[in-house]
């Protein structure tokens, strides 16, 4: 299943999407997509749903983040062999984990706002994994069946506040805004291999990034092992897998978002983002 929320910020509904596109509102069945509503129990009663019976939401309402809020915003930095290499870091040992705020998380086509003092406002496309169940020292053999779904992420970086201000990558990465999410999280059983999905991303229409999660320096099992062995993850918590080469940072010269600029990304299956870049007000 594809699920997803539409509606003004604030307002929205839950919704599925129907094998014909259209999104169907389930929000009498499902009041949010948020923590312990993100588990096996919630999708298995959405699928006994007749969809068909259910009211269709207009294509022209704005879709939200997938996931209403969460528990935890984890990321791994640097988890790209060919992105490590353009940023001239030596890859990592153990997986490189930092968060980012919940209140950076927006829709998928909500605009890119380019913070106060910044002039380094990066992109980056990444896996999501949207966790489904609670994960306390998981194996790597067990640990997709603590995931819910996937999803798409810019994981937007303003790289003057994350590496020139001191203290923790967190800084630069959790402006409002920076965290568009969706256009929807697709339940883990439509996601054959994790490790062998498509993603790409377009700067007014010149690609930038194109890749596939196969150039993963740890797989989606080993970053959910790994983080377990830590920490308990949670159901509705969200993990930015990394990104892949082609960062605005990595570029001679390095190249960063203005205002008025247009980023589009995918992921294959799971469908596409479209953002304006727009200054704080």
């Amino acid at each position: 299943m594809k699920l997803l929320r539409v509606g003004p910020k604030g307002h929205e509904k839950t919704a599925v999407l129907d094998q014909d596109g259209q999104m169907r509102d389930v929000s009498d069945h499902v009041a949010e997509f948020a923590g312990q509503a993100v588990c096996a129990q919630t999708f298995e009663m959405l699928a006994r749903l007749d969809l068909g019976t259910l009211p269709v939401l207009s294509k022209e309402m704005r879709v939200g983040s997938c996931l209403a809020s969460v528990p935890n915003f984890y990321c791994i930095g640097l988890n790209y062999g060919k992105h490590a290499d353009e940023t001239g870091m030596a890859r990592p040992q153990e997986p490189i984990l930092f968060s980012k705020a919940s209140s950076a998380i927006c829709g998928p086509a909500d605009p890119i706002i380019v913070p106060r003092g910044s002039n380094k406002t990066d992109w980056e496309v990444e896996l999501g994994v949207v966790i489904g169940q609670e994960a306390s020292y998981v194996s790597e053999a067990d640990a997709l069946d603590y995931v819910a779904g996937y999803c798409a992420i810019n994981d937007l970086s303003e790289r003057s506040f994350q590496m020139d201000r001191g203290g923790q990558w967190i800084k630069g990465k959790s402006a409002p805004n920076f965290g568009p999410i969706g256009p929807y999280f697709v339940t883990r059983d439509e996601v054959a291999d994790p490790q062998n999905l498509d993603l790409w991303l377009r700067v007014n229409g010149t690609m930038m990034q194109s890749s596939n999660t196969s150039d993963m320096i740890f797989s989606v099992r080993e970053i959910i092992s790994h983080l377990s062995q830590f920490l308990k993850l949670m159901p509705g918590d969200i993990i930015a897998t990394g990104t892949p080469e082609g960062v605005g940072l990595g570029m001679s010269p390095p190249v960063f978002l203005k205002e008025g600029d247009v980023v589009e990304l995918g992921i294959e299956g799971l469908g596409q983002q479209r953002q304006e870049v727009i200054k704080a007000s």
